[in-house]
Parts: C-alpha cells; sequence; structure tokens
C-alpha cells in the first residue's frame, strides 16, 4: 500500500507570505512562489517538505591544467532537485557569479517546467565557477570533460540529461557526451540535448526557446483581444533567446522598438531591423556600435512604453525598485527568474499580465524532450514536424495554466505552480516514499 504523505500532527511551516523577500536570492524567491502555490493546492505537510527540499546536491572540485602548465582547481555543482516524473533534466552553466543557491532555484525551476508543459522529466541544473571568456578552447576542454568524469555517476539517459546555459553550447554538449560515451565504452546520444545535429542534435533546438516565447506572446494577446500586427515590442537580451523571439514576432507582424545586450540598449520608435541586429552581433559579437536605433540606458529599456516586453537576460531585472515603472501591458519572460517575488504584487496592481518563465521558455526543454526521444529511437524528425509538435504542446500548456488562473482568480505565474506542483505531487502520491 502506498505510503500515506497526510501528517496530521504535524504542520507546514512557510516563511511569512508578507515579509520582504531577499531579492538576491533566487531559492527563496522561487520557494516564495512555490509557498503561495502550496497553500492553494493545500498540500499536504509530508508532501511539501519533499518537494521542498532538492534530492541530491553536488559539489566538486574540477582542476584543470591550464595553458601555461598551471593547474587550477574550480568548484562545481550538480543539483538534481525532482526526479518523480523522469530523468532529471537541465542545463550546465559556465560563469564567475555560479552559486549553489543558484544552482538549485534553476534545478528546482526546471521541475516545474517540465511539469507544467506535462514532460515525462525531472529537473536538474550544473554550473562550474569560471570565467569562460578569459579561457581557451583547449581549457574550456579539459574543464568540461573534468566536470563531466566528476559527476559520471548521476549522468545517463535514464537518469540525468544535461544541455546547454550560459556561456555553453553544442560543442561543449559533445565533449559532455564524447567523455561519457568514452566512459561507458559506446557511443551514447542521449545523455545530452543541445548538440550539434551531426550528432544526434534535434533540428529547430537553437530556435525553441525564442520560438516558444513568440508562440506564448500570440497567445496572450489572442486573450486580451489584441491584435499581433503592428504589437511593439521591447527585447532586453540579444542572445540566442531574445534574438530569435525578436525575428520571429517581427515576422508575424510585431514592430519590435527596443533591443539590448549587455554592452547596451538601442530604441527605434518606427522598428528596428532585427535581421540587420543579429547580421550586426554576428560581425562584431555583441550589439555594440548599432545603427539601427537610438542608444538609450539598459535600465530604460525595460520602462518603454510598449505593448510587450521580453526580459531574456538574466534573474531578478524587474524588481520592487522598478515594477511601478513598467509600461508594458504583457511580459513575456524568456529568461529563468526575471522577475523577483517582491515585484510580482506591484505587477498585479498594475494589470500587467505576465507570461510566467517555467511556461514562456519551456520551448526550450521542449525540443530538448524531442531530441531525447529522437536519439532513443534513432528516427530523426524534419524541422517542420518539431515546430509543430512544439507550438502544439506550448499552446496547449498556455490554455491550461490560463483555465486554472481564471478558475482560481489567480495570475498566470501562481496558477502554472499550481499546475506543476499538481502534477509532481500526483506521482509522488502514486509511488508513496520507500523505506
Amino acid at each position: 500500500m502506498a505510503t500515506d504523505l497526510r501528517l496530521p500532527t504535524d504542520k507546514i511551516v512557510r516563511p511569512d507570505k508578507d515579509r520582504f523577500l531577499n531579492e538576491d536570492n533566487p531559492f527563496e524567491g522561487m520557494m516564495s512562489r512555490f509557498d503561495q502555490a502550496a497553500e492553494l493546492l493545500d498540500l499536504e505537510p509530508g508532501l511539501y517538505k519533499v518537494l521542498r527540499n532538492p534530492e541530491k546536491q553536488i559539489i566538486i572540485s574540477v582542476p584543470v591544467v591550464l595553458d601555461s602548465g598551471e593547474v587550477e582547481v574550480y568548484t562545481g555543482y550538480r543539483v538534481l532537485y525532482n526526479t518523480s516524473r523522469g530523468p532529471a533534466k537541465g542545463g550546465i552553466r559556465f560563469d564567475e557569479h555560479v552559486t549553489l543557491e543558484e544552482v538549485k532555484a534553476l534545478a528546482a525551476w526546471m521541475t516545474w517546467k517540465c511539469a507544467v508543459v506535462n514532460l515525462p522529466f525531472g529537473g536538474a541544473k550544473g554550473g562550474v565557477i569560471c570565467d569562460p571568456l578569459k579561457m581557451s578552447v583547449g581549457e574550456l576542454e579539459r574543464l568540461t570533460r573534468r566536470y563531466t568524469s566528476g559527476i559520471m555517476n548521476t549522468l545517463g539517459p535514464d537518469s540525468d540529461v544535461p544541455a546547454p546555459d550560459v556561456n555553453t553550447n553544442e560543442r561543449v554538449m559533445a565533449w559532455v557526451m564524447d567523455t561519457y560515451s568514452m566512459h561507458m565504452r559506446h557511443t551514447v546520444t542521449s545523455v545530452v540535448t543541445g548538440k550539434p545535429v551531426e550528432m544526434g542534435g534535434s533540428l529547430g533546438r537553437r530556435e525553441a526557446t525564442g520560438r516558444g516565447c513568440m508562440i506564448v506572446t500570440k497567445e496572450a494577446l489572442k486573450h486580451l483581444g489584441m491584435d499581433v500586427k503592428g504589437t511593439t515590442v521591447a527585447v532586453q537580451g540579444f542572445g540566442n533567446v531574445g534574438s530569435v523571439a525578436a525575428q520571429l514576432l517581427a515576422r508575424e507582424g510585431c514592430k519590435i522598438q527596443g533591443i539590448s545586450d549587455r554592452t547596451g540598449a538601442y530604441y527605434n520608435k518606427n522598428g528596428i531591423d532585427i535581421d540587420a541586429a543579429i547580421k550586426h552581433v554576428k560581425e562584431h559579437k555583441s550589439l555594440d556600435g548599432f545603427k539601427g536605433g537610438d542608444a538609450i540606458a539598459n535600465a530604460d529599456l525595460l520602462t518603454l512604453d510598449v505593448d510587450v516586453l521580453l526580459p531574456a537576460a538574466l534573474e531578478n531585472v524587474i524588481t520592487s525598485k522598478n515594477a511601478d515603472k513598467i509600461r508594458a501591458k504583457i511580459i513575456c519572460e524568456g529568461a529563468n527568474g526575471p522577475t523577483t517575488a517582491n515585484a510580482d504584487a506591484i505587477l498585479d496592481q498594475k494589470g500587467v499580465f505576465v507570461i510566467p518563465d517555467i511556461l514562456a521558455n519551456a520551448g526550450g526543454v521542449t525540443v530538448s524532450y524531442f531530441e531525447w526521444v529522437q536519439d532513443r529511437g534513432g528516427y530523426f524528425w524534419t524541422e517542420d514536424v518539431v515546430n509543430d509538435r512544439l507550438r502544439d504542446i506550448m499552446r496547449t500548456s498556455f490554455a491550461d495554466v490560463l483555465r486554472l488562473a481564471t478558475t482560481h482568480k489567480v495570475n498566470m505565474r501562481t496558477a502554472a505552480y499550481m499546475l506543476s506542483i499538481s502534477r509532481v505531487a500526483t506521482v509522488h502520491r502514486l509511488r508513496g516514499v520507500y523505506a
């Protein structure tokens, strides 16, 4: 008989929902949303404890022989948050600001993200504290391979499947796959996603997150009775997600008035030529010096008077300090955690329709799932098939979340968390607690 996770003598101890949260702690911010959804779901105390804690947290030392012959030791993390619904899924990032709290938050976000679009995955995330911009290709390869060997026991198509993230790409995933395959003594393409197409990657994967943002933005516009044609948009972050989303929205008839990256922001009331901006970035590695718009401060891009704001850069860019200045009617969160919990309340009061990150940017993990399926089956789909199936899943998931938001009279973020947590909780109730 399945274990009863209801513990009537126990009580859920949650943080004071009215207190001012630490906006610099991404895990605390994520958990404040979890707590709100758990309370609305009347989640039983035992299950609440299970879902509030990561299953596994790995911290490893990553020694690397540098080109100079010196040895540097980096710190690497891998967190598996929850695997009740299937193998852990989540990216690996190389960044000098990586912290365990950040990786925990991102692993939890991946858990809810996979559940909200109903994929048979759990959530994970990994990272190495380093500055990849100061490392050679050879140093990055040695770092990747040593990190991979350090987390080898968790990796596998049925246990933990990494993907690219901040400062990692197809080449890094190829190194991860090769290292794992050498240890297994045979080629295992399905151990990672986001690989080059030539070695088992999926068509449409690179554009998937941006395409997903475009799809749910169109669904939000339709819900609010707004015409896609002529809709004004500002996109913060012009990397893979932001540039693709901007390009696809422009093709749908939107007017992209603002774009930015770490080097600066640009505004053009008549609309920016996104193809020209993408070409500029390919040639110059950034938007620096782009002539297709007037230079403005990065902070000002967030408060432009546009219909849609699409933050696709880093966490915590919309906070209690600037949320009251947001003028967009819709926010589509292309990045993970761009809006703090404190900012949510302000945006709610202003009536801003927020498409939360765990729904908005789930296109990437959805096509990663497609890649994993194709690798395991040894049969690959056309890009049209990939895009059609992505569109179906994103539209269905948006409708599921919107239905829950309408029924319970909550915002889209709370509804998305309620949907994802309920799906994970259902599996835990069915599986019980192994003892």
